[in-house]
């Protein structure tokens, strides 16, 4: 039988050449090898047909001596192995690939053999033992024995030893008269070739199929997208952005960035490197957005171009499509009337809280405005653009409060809707939710509440999934929480996480000066401009108290353009007493000048009016004590320890309540304000209450 000797250097490359003869010709020669590393045979060869894996390899004295007379050598040439080359073809042109064999040669000659076959898009970077400085390269090229891989690399392709390329095979063929036309050897031999070719192919295809994917995808996106390299070439010029700048994109790939653009200034913002940033820009008669930023991998600078035009109109629509839904804040900070100063502060320091992303919670008597203040908090927020969703506590039943906030899964309950159905905290997801009368809730539904603010996800009910969500929450309340908290009917955790930030609406009897421009307002809103309202009724309107605030006083005005006669509007047009609201005290009236009986505790709906009016009658009790007299800046001063400070308006707006409810005397000079009896009785029954007293 015909023979054969093969003779490598190491034993991997022995193995797979082995391999590669053996599938062959292995039916009709029979087939020897050695390795260096293995061990050589110990006697040289005599009348053999010996293949060197290289031709390197007869320069090495101990192949040397194998080789005894009557041999015939051949030294074959090699070619890479086809194992794992499809890998190469899905990387993007230009790719920087690090390619390490075990010499400069082999280097080359296998990048030679991968451009011959046409894998030439690649960059290709030799590397070598004795030339191990590697590049800062992310992508290597590596025999499947070689262990000297740098660290930064992420990715490591393994390619066994190189093949015997077709023309050592066909001269081991001739050698052995295996090369006639309809030889077996042949025909196996091509059909390794036809095989290797159709995974060449297949791989091929694979990789532009994914290009023409990638084609797709970018000229399916409604924004213009560039790509420069570092040197300043395009590599990527979609067809939106094609139109916007009247320009064909397979007209401009591969050309320089600055012979594309005349627009000195935006070339330079697209090539700057310095951080990610948006700019506005005119292209002709076209305004766009462009927002740039950088590649790592490979330095390259992409862009991408807005039409501003598009994009607000795009936004309109959304804003139209949440207003449908009712999704959207009706109310700004100009639709807030009014220009006291106690006003203009608090709409001051409702702009900074807005500025925020933290909770806020609104409180304030009933019709003073609190979901006009949480939609303005939402307009001037970051949010402005995200849903607007306001719900009612006090509207709406325990059971269906639940599910309507956190959402159900199908079947969760009878009656629950195929399908499910999506909560509105999942529905105001990146804007704001609104919780208006918030201390109305039970201690169940605060429990669920609770957990929503501290881990910002909920759970559907009947579901088993944790739903992330990103709401900013804004609650209000007409009602004295921490009264609430002690009598056990409001979770202390969920207070403190709600009152994050606070903001205290004022009433309308501490602002009158703002009624003239309210009673205007809600005239324009009504289009009833042409009714005059006579001097004096503006005087006694200014002059109620107005329990039900701002709510009441446009009912009132409403009332009054409907029952005047003709276009103008008299004292006579003014509702009787029985149909304004009174205060929520326990004592309704003034007291009279003989005694107080005062109430065995305060009630659950003890305003904190009444709270203030009771601690200021405390502080003047004191001050008398203490053989004061007292004085505006005295209360101011002593307020300050309070959970609401005063101010010397509110000081003095609420020393008159004191004097109308005849608690008080106010006098000029040295005498000062005076306690009447009612008022003596009214602070000696308050502090009785209290504990230690």
């Amino acid at each position: 039988m015909n023979s054969l000797v093969l003779l490598t250097g190491s034993t991997i490359t022995r193995t797979v050449l082995h391999r590669q003869l053996e599938e062959i010709i292995g039916d009709y020669v029979g087939i020897t090898s050695f390795s260096i590393e293995e061990g050589l045979p110990g006697h040289p060869l005599e009348n053999q047909f010996i293949v060197l894996s290289h031709k390197l390899a007869e320069t090495i004295p101990s192949i040397q001596q194998c080789i005894g007379p009557g041999c015939k050598v051949i030294s074959g040439k090699r070619i890479i192995n086809y194992e794992n080359i499809d890998k190469l073809l899905c990387y993007p042109t230009g790719t920087s690939i690090m390619f390490i064999n075990d010499s400069l040669e082999t280097c080359m000659e296998t990048i030679e053999s991968l451009q011959e076959l046409g894998v030439n898009h690649l960059h290709y970077i030799p590397c070598y033992p004795g030339n191990l400085q590697f590049p800062k390269v992310e992508i290597a090229v590596a025999p499947s024995n070689f262990h000297q891989i740098p660290p930064y690399v992420k990715e490591v392709i393994r390619i066994n030893p190189r093949l015997l390329d077709i023309s050592t095979i066909i001269q081991i063929l001739d050698h052995f008269h295996l090369t006639e036309p309809g030889n077996v050897v042949s025909q196996r031999y091509m059909r390794k070739i036809i095989q290797l070719s159709k995974r060449l192919v297949d791989a091929m295809q694979k990789a532009n199929d994914s290009n023409h994917h990638l084609h797709q995808v970018l000229n399916g996106v409604n924004d213009g997208i560039l790509a420069v390299n570092k040197a300043g070439y395009i590599t990527v010029f979609n067809e939106e952005l094609g139109h916007l700048l009247h320009v064909k994109p397979e007209r401009v790939i591969g050309k320089k960035l600055l012979h594309v653009l005349d627009n000195p200034e935006l070339v330079a913002f697209i090539q700057n490197t310095d951080k990610e940033e948006d700019r506005w820009f005119s292209l002709g008669q076209i305004e766009v957005v462009v927002h740039r930023f950088q590649l790592d991998t490979d330095q390259s600078s992409v862009a991408t171009f807005k039409n501003a035009r598009k994009t607000i109109e795009l936004e309109k629509r959304l804003q139209l499509e949440l207003q449908k839904k009712g999704y959207i804040a009706k109310y700004t900070m100009a639709d807030i009337v009014g220009q006291s100063e106690l006003l203009v502060a608090t709409k001051e320091k409702t702009m900074k809280l807005a500025k925020t992303e933290l909770p806020i919670l609104i409180e304030g008597e009933s019709g003073t405005g609190k979901e006009l203040f949480a939609s303005a908090i939402h307009n001037c927020s970051q949010r402005s653009k995200g849903p607007f969703l306001a719900v009612n506590f006090s509207a709406i039943s325990e059971d269906l409060l639940e599910s309507e906030l956190f959402g159900y899964e199908d079947g969760a309950f009878t009656g629950a809707k195929k399908g499910g159905k999506v909560g509105l905290f999942e529905q105001a997801n990146g804007g704001t939710i609104f919780l208006d009368e918030i201390g109305d809730t039970s201690l169940k539904l605060q429990a669920r509440l609770l957990r929503v603010l501290q881990e910002k996800e909920i759970m559907r009910i009947g579901g088993s999934k944790i739903i992330p969500i990103d709401v900013r929450i804004v609650a209000a309340t007409n009602k004295d929480l921490l009264t609430m908290i002690n009598l056990g009917k409001f979770r202390e955790d969920l207070y403190h996480r709600l009152k994050v930030l606070f903001l205290h609406l004022p009433v309308l009897r501490e602002r009158a000066e703002d009624i003239p421009l309210l009673i205007e307002s809600f005239m324009k809103r009504n289009g009833t401009e042409q009714i005059r309202i006579m001097p004096d009724v503006i005087g006694q309107l200014k002059a109620m108290p107005w329990y039900g605030n701002v709510r009441e006083l446009k009912n009132t005005i409403d009332y009054m353009q409907a029952v005047c006669d003709g276009n103008l509007i008299r004292l006579s047009d003014i509702p009787n007493k029985n149909s304004f609201q009174e205060s929520l005290r326990s004592v309704q009236s003034a007291p009279a000048a003989t005694g107080y009986a005062a109430p065995a505790s305060l009630p659950a709906s003890f305003t904190f009016e009444d709270e203030e009016l009771l601690s200021l009658l405390d502080a003047l009790y004191a001050i008398r004590e203490s053989g004061q007299i007292p004085n505006r800046k005295r209360l101011v001063d002593l307020s300050q320890t309070w959970r609401k400070p005063l101010t010397e308006q509110q000081v003095r707006h609420r020393l008159n309540l004191l004097e109308q409810r005849g608690y008080i005397h106010k006098a000029r000079g040295r005498i000062g304000t005076t306690l009447t009896p009612s008022g003596v009785a009214m602070v000696q029954a308050n502090r009785a209450k209290k504990p230690g007293m």
